[in-house]
């Protein structure tokens, strides 16, 4: 399932994540690739251990707390610190699949993180810079997704994915994983279509009997499926 999930980032902070990475001490993105990936991969990247990383990364996950969409949709159990990464000059990523488990170094010991998920958070606008595009490969087909700066897509971990060359301008972005509490893609998406109708039909139905018994259904296959 790929999912779009609009405005993940208020005004004031994509301000200060732009404001913040336009004079960011960049670095050969190759560090965090793994060997089949860095033959494909150019371009620029904060270092994990810069100060700025960690203070956007927080900014990050502190504004994904506040999005009902992106928990509806990831489940999230552990998210992978955020990322940043840079294209200009003709950069690009050519074709490859995550890796299925990285180790977060952030705290006292290195955690494993399964990627389930991978998530793109743009913080360019798609005006500013030509080319770009991630494109996501999956069962129907290809997928060219470029977002208003502040939006995020979601998509499987699994996935085939390649960032096209930017022949103009500079793309800048956040990346970074998620180890969902359901491991199931199918499931995932199932859960989250009865998530949002339950929601939409709490707006036109409040007082509905039925959402009680759909609520019950919703959290009683989460319980079913989930792995904590």
């Amino acid at each position: 399932m790929l999912l779009h999930v609009p405005e993940v980032l208020s005004s004031t902070e994509l301000a200060r994540c732009r404001d913040a990475l336009a004079s960011a001490a960049w670095k050969d993105g190759r560090v965090t690739a793994g060997r089949q990936s860095a033959m494909a991969k150019n371009n620029g990247q904060l270092a994990e251990e810069d100060p700025l990383s960690r203070e956007l990364g927080g900014l990050v996950l502190s504004a994904l707390a506040r999005s009902p969409t992106f928990f509806a949709g990831a489940l999230p159990r552990r998210i992978y610190p955020p990322l940043f990464n840079r294209y200009e000059g003709g950069e690009s990523f050519g074709f490859h699949v995550d890796n299925a488990v990285r180790y977060d170094r952030s705290g006292t010991e290195s955690q494993p993180v399964r990627t389930d998920l991978s998530a793109t958070l743009f913080l360019s606008e798609p005006d500013e810079y030509d080319g770009g595009e991630l494109v996501i490969e999956d069962s129907f087909g290809s997928h060219d997704v470029k977002l208003p700066a502040g939006d995020l897509v979601l998509y499987p971990g699994s996935s085939l994915h390649q960032v096209r060359p930017v022949t103009r301008g500079m793309r800048i972005a956040s990346f970074f994983w998620i180890q969902s509490l359901v491991r199931s893609e199918a499931q995932r998406r199932m859960l989250f279509d009865l998530d949002v109708s339950i929601q939409q039909l709490t707006q036109k139905m409040p007082e509905a009997p039925e959402l009680i018994r759909l609520t019950g259904i919703y959290h009683n296959l989460l319980r079913e499926w989930s792995d904590v």
